[in-house]
């Protein structure tokens, strides 16, 4: 590995841009490379063997672009497939956790309430989570199908988006619920609308900063950290059409993306087992 190697990025779609989002702030001297299952999104309904399956093919596939580290920017992905990884590839691995302990620490009302999906809420690493919080605050689970989805498709403030989220958050706000947990990384992307249907004196967390200072420590431990000096590009993938990502994927991004598509190894067939799934770009 070399410090001049970017590093890899990837999520089931385009919600790990708002980790990609804090990484680049925070080191701006990077190369990012990215990569955005969004063919197969959401994760949160897919199988386990399918979301390692996944995972793998994806790491792989940065791994070979020379990425000297991968982020695994999405909790589902995390939740599936993140020990795998680390048992297979010698490179920093960084994953998601939900900041349900900083949320505990800051409650005011000693209600936290966890936005996430159904895979991320049920997941081991999350049990393990809750297992190492010593607090007495109350933490509601909330399972929120169909989020996803909506920022999948760019609506990120209309009335269908709107009706979902506050179908989610009254019965939370009812509890008494003061702080909320973005256990997604597609749900940030909807902060602004949550923080209206919540109101100004809820707090909204989410593990987007967290993760980023993870990945500068653990460069700088490994001595991977490009020269500061240096000004990063991005690269980007997409496992669906390029022409229907990429507007939405710049506006998200706020700016211009080089965006490529994967080929799979034949014609998309979903009977087609996820191991046969070979990534390449165009």
């Amino acid at each position: 590995m070399n410090p001049h190697h970017p590093i890899g990025v990837f999520d089931s779609g385009l919600g790990g841009l708002t980790v990609l989002r804090e990484i680049r702030r925070l080191l701006p001297g990077e190369d990012l490379l990215y990569v955005a299952d969004s063919a197969h999104a959401p994760y949160g309904d897919k199988s386990m063997a399918f979301i390692e399956s996944r995972s793998i093919a994806i790491t792989e596939f940065l791994l070979e672009r020379g990425a000297k580290a991968i982020v695994v920017a999405c909790n589902t992905a995390t939740g599936a497939a993140a020990k795998l990884l680390r048992t297979q590839y010698n490179v920093p691995l960084i994953a998601m956790e939900p900041a349900v302990k900083p949320a505990v620490e800051r409650t005011r009302s000693g209600v936290v309430a966890v936005l996430a999906t159904r895979r991320t809420l049920a997941s081991h690493n999350f049990s393990v989570l809750l297992g190492r919080l010593e607090t007495d605050a109350e933490i509601l689970l909330q399972p929120c199908p169909g989020l996803v989805e909506r920022v999948e498709a760019g609506d990120l403030a209309g009335e269908g988006t709107r009706e979902l989220l506050r179908g989610y958050l009254e019965p939370l706000l009812a509890r008494g619920a003061d702080t909320l947990v973005l256990g997604c990384t597609h749900y940030p992307l909807l902060t602004p609308l949550i923080q209206e249907l919540a109101g100004p004196d809820v707090l909204i967390l989410d593990s987007g900063i967290g993760v980023a200072r993870q990945v500068r420590r653990r460069l700088s431990e490994a001595e991977l950290l490009a020269p500061e000096e240096r000004t990063g590009r991005e690269r980007f993938w997409t496992s669906a059409p390029p022409a229907r990502m990429h507007a939405l994927m710049a506006r998200l991004w706020a700016g211009e993306v080089e965006l490529a598509r994967w080929v799979e190894s034949e014609a998309e067939d979903d009977r087609r087992s996820p191991g046969d799934l070979a990534l390449e770009p165009t």
